[in-house]
C-alpha cells in the first residue's frame, strides 16, 4: 500500500529518485490506503483498504469534493460488484450466466423468441412459448390472497375465450387426484356445457340458485338418450291416516296402508314437475282389516271412480300416474294383487 502527493519538488538527485519511486509506487498500488491521498484532484481514483481485513477493497472516484464509490472488490470470491445500477454489460458474452439474487425487470419486459422455452434445473422444457405475429390476446396470471385462488385468465379484447388444448387424443384433466373434482362457476351464474362453441350443439344447463333445474336441451330434432339410468327418487313410507306426496323430491312411492281409511292429501310441488310420470305402490297391512284410500281433489281417476284396491293382507297394488298440470294428477287404473 502506498500513497503520494504526486508533487516532486526540486531536490538533490538521491532525494528526487526516492520521491519518484514513491510516486510510481502510489500509482502502481492505485493510491491504496484508508483515506483519500493528499494529492488527490478531480478525477483521481484510489483504492480504499479500510475493510481489507474482511476481504473487501473499495475503488473510489474523487470528484473534487466527494469520494464516490465506484466498485467493491471481493478478494476472497474474486468478484467485482459495481455500485451504480446503471452500469451495463452485454450478457451475450456470458454463455452460462447466473443470478446472485432476484431478477427485477424494473418495469420492463422479458422477450422470448418463438418456440423457445423456460426450462427446469435439468434443462428440460417446462414452458414453451409459441407466437402469433398479429396477437392481441394473451394470458394473465394473478396470485391470490389468503382464502382466494390464483387466476389464470384471458386478456386483450372485450370478450376473449380461454383455450385449453391437449395434444393429439390427449384429454383435459381437472382435479387434484386426491379428491373428487368439481367444475363450477365464478359467482352466481348458470353452468352451461355445449360443443363447438354452441354451433349446432345441444347443451346441459345447471341453473344457479336454490331449487335450480338441470336442463338437457338437444339441438334440433336430436334426443336426450340415456343408455342406463338409475333414478334414486323413491319414497318408502307407512301411512297412519294421511300422506302428502312430494313430487319435487320423489318420482316413485311405496306406501304401506294402515287398516281402515287412508287419505292422499293435497300433494306438493306438482306445478314445477308437469309431465313427470311414475308409480305409486300400495301395500295392504300384514294383518287386520284392509286399508282403503280416499283422494284429494288434485288426483283424478278414470271415470272419477276413485281407487279400488285389493283387500288381502300384504297385497301389492300398482297405480301409474302423470302430472298433467298444477292441481291435476292423473291416476291410471290399479294393477291389482301382484304376487
Amino acid at each position: 500500500m502506498a500513497q503520494h502527493d504526486m508533487n516532486i519538488a526540486n531536490q538533490s538527485f538521491p532525494s528526487f529518485r526516492t520521491d519518484l519511486n514513491n510516486s510510481l509506487s502510489a500509482l502502481n498500488s492505485m493510491h491504496s490506503g484508508t483515506s483519500r491521498p493528499s494529492g488527490a484532484t478531480t478525477g483521481t481514483m484510489w483504492l480504499d483498504t479500510t475493510n481489507a481485513g474482511s476481504n473487501s477493497l473499495t475503488i473510489k472516484f474523487f470528484d473534487g469534493s466527494d469520494d464516490i464509490t465506484f466498485a467493491t472488490v471481493n478478494t476472497s470470491a474474486n468478484t467485482v460488484d459495481f455500485t451504480d445500477s446503471s452500469v451495463t454489460f452485454d450478457i451475450v458474452n456470458d454463455t452460462s450466466p447466473q443470478l446472485g439474487g432476484n431478477l427485477d425487470t424494473n418495469s420492463h419486459n422479458i422477450i422470448i423468441d418463438d418456440a423457445h422455452f423456460i426450462s427446469d434445473e435439468n434443462n428440460n422444457e417446462q414452458i414453451i412459448f409459441q407466437t402469433t405475429a398479429s396477437a392481441v390476446n394473451e394470458l394473465e396470471i394473478t396470485n391470490g390472497a389468503t382464502g382466494n385462488p390464483p387466476i389464470l385468465g384471458a386478456s386483450g379484447e372485450t370478450n376473449v375465450d380461454l383455450h385449453l388444448k391437449p395434444k393429439g387424443s390427449g384429454e383435459t384433466i381437472i382435479g387434484s387426484g386426491g379428491a373428487s373434482a368439481t367444475l363450477t362457476t365464478s359467482g352466481a351464474h348458470d353452468l352451461i356445457l355445449d360443443t363447438n362453441k354452441g354451433t349446432n350443439s345441444g347443451n346441459i344447463t345447471i341453473t344457479d340458485g336454490a331449487n335450480g333445474d338441470i336442463t338437457l336441451t338437444p339441438n334440433g330434432t336430436g334426443r336426450v338418450v340415456i343408455g342406463k339410468a338409475s333414478i334414486p327418487s323413491t319414497e318408502t313410507a307407512t301411512i297412519s291416516t294421511s300422506k302428502t306426496l312430494d313430487f319435487d323430491t320423489n318420482q316413485n312411492f311405496i306406501l304401506t296402508l294402515g287398516s281402515g281409511a287412508n287419505t292422499l292429501a293435497q300433494p306438493s310441488a306438482e306445478a314445477s314437475n308437469v309431465g313427470q310420470t311414475g308409480i305409486i305402490v300400495f301395500i295392504q297391512p300384514s294383518s287386520g282389516s284392509a286399508g282403503t284410500v280416499s283422494l284429494h281433489g288434485d288426483y283424478e281417476t278414470v271415470g272419477g271412480a276413485g281407487l279400488t284396491l285389493s283387500s288381502a293382507n300384504s297385497a301389492y297394488d300398482v297405480v301409474p300416474y302423470l302430472i298433467k298440470a298444477d292441481n291435476s294428477i292423473l291416476l291410471g287404473s290399479p294393477q291389482l294383487a301382484f304376487s
